[in-house]
């Protein structure tokens, strides 16, 4: 009775061995569902990336608003009659303490 008891015990741990450890066992299935959500993140951000450069190019493919913003901005180009004024932040001195 003490063999057969034995023997069903190291059998029903050799059946456990690939549902936990094997190729497509528990262990391997959770490691693959975590790297898909990873990766079902990074498309989301992606697809969000790629949404707003579409829109970009739309904007700048259709109107000057966009292109007048980056001349603007990026060359510091100004319209004709227009007048230019920047204004510095004043620096600030330094007090020696004694």
């Amino acid at each position: 009775m003490r063999l057969i008891l034995i023997s069903l015990t190291a059998l029903l741990v050799l059946i456990q061995y690939p549902l936990w450890l094997g190729k497509g066992g528990w262990l391997r299935v959770w490691d693959l569902s975590k790297q898909l959500d990873g990766a079902l993140v990074k498309e989301q951000e992606l697809k969000a990336r790629n949404a707003k450069l579409a829109s970009e190019v739309q904007d700048l493919k259709e109107g000057t608003g966009a292109v007048e913003e980056r001349a603007r901005y990026e060359l510091g180009m100004i319209k004709d009659n227009e007048v230019f004024v920047q204004i510095l932040a004043p620096e600030h001195k330094a007090e020696v303490k004694r």
